[in-house]
C-alpha cells in the first residue's frame, strides 16, 4: 500500500483526483507541486525545492527545505530522496508527466533511484503510469483502455517471463536499444511479470 505522495509541478487534472487516497500518507510537494496541493485543500508534510518554478518561497505550516537553483538534484529527486530517508516504501508521484521531455526523463530516473534504495515508485497521470522494477515477480492489474509497454532501463533485462498478455514471453531478454516491448495488452484481470536481471521500466498508456 502506498505510504507517500509527491506532487511535482507539471500539469495535473485535479478534477479526477481522489483526495481520500491521501489519508494517512506522507505528502511531499516539490517546488510548484505546492500549487496542486493548495488547490486540492491538502496540507503537505514537507515542501522541497529551489522554487524557481513557483516564483516564491512558500510559507506553509510545515517543514520547508529550500535549495540553490544551481544544484545537482532536480526538485523531484530531492523529494524522492527525502521519502526514502523517511523509510517510505511505496511512493506515488503526480504532476511529473506531460511537461518538458528532459524533466520527464529525469523523473523516470528518480524512479530508478527509489527502487535501487528499497522503495517502489510510480509517476501517475490521467494518460500514463510509469514504474521501474528491480528483479522479482510482479502482478500488474489490468487498467481498462490502457496498453502495457516494457522497456529495459538497464543495458538488458534477462530471464524475462510475461503472461496474461496478448504477446507473452518465456525466459526472454530485452535490451535498451530495441523497443520490442511497446504496446502490449493485458487480456485478463492481471498480467504476471518475472525477471532475474536488470531494471525494467513498465509504462501503461491510455489508448
Amino acid at each position: 500500500m502506498c505510504d507517500c505522495i509527491i506532487f511535482a509541478g507539471s500539469e495535473l487534472n485535479l478534477s479526477s483526483f481522489d483526495t481520500k487516497a491521501l489519508n494517512n500518507k506522507f505528502v511531499i510537494c516539490a517546488d510548484k507541486g505546492v500549487v496542486h496541493a493548495k488547490k486540492l485543500g491538502i496540507a503537505p508534510d514537507l515542501i522541497v525545492g529551489d522554487f524557481d518554478s513557483l516564483g516564491y518561497k512558500p510559507d506553509n505550516d510545515c517543514r520547508i527545505m529550500s535549495f540553490d537553483p544551481e544544484k545537482d538534484d532536480t526538485d523531484l529527486m530531492i523529494a524522492v530522496k527525502e521519502a526514502v530517508k523517511r523509510n517510505k516504501k511505496c511512493i506515488e508521484i503526480y504532476g511529473a508527466l506531460g511537461g518538458r521531455l528532459d524533466h520527464t526523463i529525469g523523473n523516470i530516473q528518480a524512479l530508478a533511484y527509489a527502487v535501487q534504495n528499497g522503495a517502489s515508485a510510480s509517476l501517475i497521470s490521467d494518460s500514463d503510469i510509469a514504474t521501474v522494477y528491480k528483479p522479482g515477480e510482479y502482478e500488474v492489474k489490468n487498467k481498462k483502455g490502457f496498453s502495457l509497454s516494457l522497456f529495459s532501463f538497464s543495458e538488458k533485462v534477462c530471464a524475462l517471463t510475461l503472461s496474461g498478455v496478448k504477446y507473452p514471453l518465456e525466459n526472454g531478454c530485452i535490451t535498451n536499444s530495441f523497443p520490442i516491448g511497446v504496446s502490449n495488452e493485458i487480456i485478463g484481470e492481471t498480467a504476471d511479470i518475472a525477471f532475474e536481471k536488470g531494471l525494467l521500466l513498465l509504462v501503461m498508456s491510455r489508448l
